[in-house]
């Protein structure tokens, strides 16, 4: 039955996508998550929308236009919750509500944007194109580098910020690059899971990785597999069940969130 659903071009370009992006997102929400960043997925989340929306109404690729409005606005972000004159939370307030009222007034400006905009507020593999997925892929592959080559300093400034600046390490420079890779990753999620589920394929994985309270890096593979099973699942079942494809991987991660609370409860 695998097999003959291979078949179909969109469905092996969607899976493609689907591993890329189940890969890459809790590597960036593990950072988030532990420094209770998590609402910053959100927002750029609704950020992209807004980018989204321009490239629909001026025939721009969607994927770039989000790229760019979420690395503007995170940096935007980063550079008023720095300057300390306003909170972190009323920063990541002011970019979602102005975005996503920019969003809702380019909509209502191209008349026939509507189903574009619900393929992309859901996430629709049939969507997907091959450049989409090189795209994603070049996209993952940035992020995964800066994780990889900042991995020390990311573990260290989300466990204790202030003894991490004390030991030289440059703060601010790893912010940056922590909140550039969340954009991306926002970004190259967007056509799997849709604008409104993002934050939950970012998140969920590990909330839920973290119940089993083990080590760091067990922790982020536990993810990764939550994370990598929950697409593969969503995928196929939404294509057999006719569902959206993004609110059937985020049911699937939660679902898996809520058996491993009963579960650890009882232990």
């Amino acid at each position: 039955m695998i097999t003959n659903l291979l078949q179909y071009g969109f469905i092996v370009r969607g899976l493609e996508a689907g591993i890329i992006v189940a890969l890459i997102a809790p590597l960036i929400g593990i950072f988030l998550v532990l420094r209770r960043y998590s609402l910053i997925a959100d927002t750029l989340a609704h950020v992209s929308l807004a980018g989204i929306a321009l490239a629909l109404l001026l025939g721009f690729n969607p994927i770039f236009s989000a790229v760019g409005t979420t690395l503007v606005a995170s940096l935007g972000i980063e550079k008023l919750r720095d300057s300390k004159r306003i909170y972190g939370e009323s920063a990541l307030a002011l970019f979602l509500s102005g975005s996503l009222a920019v969003a809702i007034v380019l909509i209502s400006l191209g008349h026939g944007l509507n189903t574009n905009v619900f393929n992309y507020l859901f996430g629709s593999i049939v969507t997907v194109t091959a450049s989409d997925v090189l795209t994603i892929g070049a996209l993952a592959a940035l992020v995964g580098m800066a994780v990889f080559l900042l991995y020390k300093e990311l573990v260290y400034i989300s466990f204790d910020e202030e003894s991490a600046k004390v030991s030289g390490i440059p703060v601010r420079a790893v912010n940056t690059v922590l909140i550039i890779a969340s954009a991306l990753t926002v970004s190259l999620a967007i056509p799997i899971v849709g604008v409104l589920l993002i934050s939950a394929l970012i998140v969920v994985p590990i909330v839920t990785a973290l119940q089993l309270k083990k080590n760091f890096l067990v922790t982020i593979l536990i993810a990764e597999l939550i994370s990598i099973s929950s697409v593969l699942a969503g995928i196929f079942t939404s294509f057999y069940l006719n569902l959206s494809t993004g609110g059937t991987i985020v049911i699937i991660m939660l679902g898996i969130f809520l058996l491993t609370m009963i579960g650890t409860k009882k232990h």
